[in-house]
């Protein structure tokens, strides 16, 4: 096929363009900016726009396919070339979903867990030999792409709830139409797109009730939200749900008269391998086959990753790419039940629309409880680029509502505020979707 993509540079966009571009297809692609990794990654494999910007002259008759990323604006002239010209357009997830329709899907849904659930099942399909196609939301240790389509016969599916595209406001899993899925839990987030609570926990709702009488779902028995969905009884699907697996002190699973180390740590992870479990007891898979591939697993990129090995107790520096009030917490309770003598220092960037929301950051109170020493940032020049309203830090710090904490605005004071503190002795986690404000995290 020739395919082009609107908006070329974006994490899943990018790396969508290079799997089809590997498996044959004819690639083109335009954005107004591109940022690394996905620039270099691009150059080397012939697909970086040689201008940046917009060329509605690139869009002909002959193109079979246009993809368009959330990048993209409603009136981009790309975009209002190809509609004139009535070509199909499709949002990203529209078009994996269109390529998979012969293949058993397999979706991870949730507000937290998506990325480390789809990780730890491909990880375990992988020491198997099992061949399949995966779109996951990170990039992975030992995987060139986050993207693959191929003849396989399943398909590994993170399911994002947020918007597809400019012109497609569906929920990207709403797309997948799985015939398994899992769903972690619902807390929530988006607030730009889904302005309640209960208009949020609507698009799972939508989710469950879609799926067919052979399907199956595994959901978090914990979940109020879910639980008050599967009780409406609107589903069709076949339903089970799943609570954590349990360790020993030392970190240590037992099956049967197997014993098995396991590298993760915290409840919400404890959970994350017990929904994956289940997929891979579906999809084939024993369970010595599931644990034994579960000790080499290390995690994902900025999902609790370790930045930094201390001693083993302390000086230990651990990032995550928690943003969501759920995950802060999950991710910040983790840390501290683990290493429960250590003080713990934890970092919070606010950087999503929802977390710079002067409405939603009271969900945030809390969130923060088991750091001993809190330091959150907030960049005025982020506020300025979401075109949002500035903060106050009294505000700030009465969201978080933590006895010891500390609010910046740029990451200069942030670093040297956090310095002040005995970090070889002491825990740094650091928590963001973003970067910090471009801070080197040399802890």
């Amino acid at each position: 096929m020739r395919i082009h993509f609107i908006a070329i540079g974006g994490s899943a966009m990018h790396n969508l363009a290079l799997a089809l571009h590997d498996y044959g297809h004819t690639i083109t692609g335009s954005d107004d900016e591109i940022y690394e990794p996905s620039r270099s990654r691009l150059s080397d494999s012939g697909l970086l726009p040689q201008e940046f910007g917009w060329y509605p002259e690139k869009i002909d008759a002959n193109i079979e396919a246009i993809i368009l990323g959330m990048h993209a604006r409603i009136d981009n002239p790309e975009l209002m070339k190809a509609q004139e010209l009535g070509l199909k357009i499709y949002s990203y997830p529209e078009f994996v979903a269109a390529q998979s329709m012969d293949k058993t899907r397999v979706v991870i849904a949730g507000s937290h867990g998506k990325t480390t659930t789809t990780s730890i099942i491909l990880h375990a399909l992988s020491s198997k030999g099992i061949d399949y196609d995966y779109l996951v939301g990170a990039q992975l240790e030992g995987f060139d792409r986050m993207v693959k389509l191929s003849d396989a016969g399943i398909i590994i599916l993170e399911g994002d709830e947020y918007l597809s595209s400019p012109i497609d406001r569906r929920p990207k899993m709403m797309h997948y139409k799985p015939n398994i899925a899992v769903i972690t839990g619902v807390a929530w987030d988006h607030i730009n797109v889904f302005p309640t609570l209960d208009n949020y926990v609507d698009q799972f709702r939508l989710f469950i009730n879609d799926m067919k009488e052979l399907d199956q779902v595994y959901i978090y028995e914990n979940d109020y939200h879910l639980e008050t969905i599967i009780k409406e009884n609107n589903h069709n699907c076949k339903v089970e749900t799943y609570d954590q697996i349990n360790l020993t002190k030392d970190n240590q699973f037992t099956v049967g008269a197997n014993q098995y180390s396991i590298k993760l740590i915290g409840n919400h992870n404890m959970q994350n391998i017990l929904a994956a479990e289940k997929v891979c007891l579906q999809l084939g898979l024993t369970k010595d086959d599931f644990y034994n591939s579960l000790q080499t697993f290390t995690g994902a990129n900025k999902r609790l990753q370790v930045l930094k090995k201390g001693n083993g107790i302390a000086g230990n520096v651990y990032l995550d790419f928690a943003h969501a009030p759920s995950k802060v917490k999950a991710t910040t309770d983790a840390i501290k039940d683990w290493y429960k003598e250590a003080t713990l220092v934890a970092v919070f960037e606010l950087h999503t629309f929802s977390s710079l929301n002067a409405e939603f950051l009271p969900q945030y109170t809390g969130a923060l409880d088991s750091a001993d020493v809190a330091f959150v940032l907030f960049s005025e020049h982020a506020l300025k680029m979401k075109k949002m309203p500035a903060l106050e830090k009294a505000f700030v710090e009465k969201c978080f509502a933590h006895s010891n904490i500390c609010i910046c605005t740029n990451s200069l004071d942030l670093k040297r505020e956090i310095n002040k503190y005995d970090l070889p002795n002491s825990n740094l986690l650091l928590m963001s979707s973003g970067t910090f404000d471009g801070m080197e995290l040399d802890f």
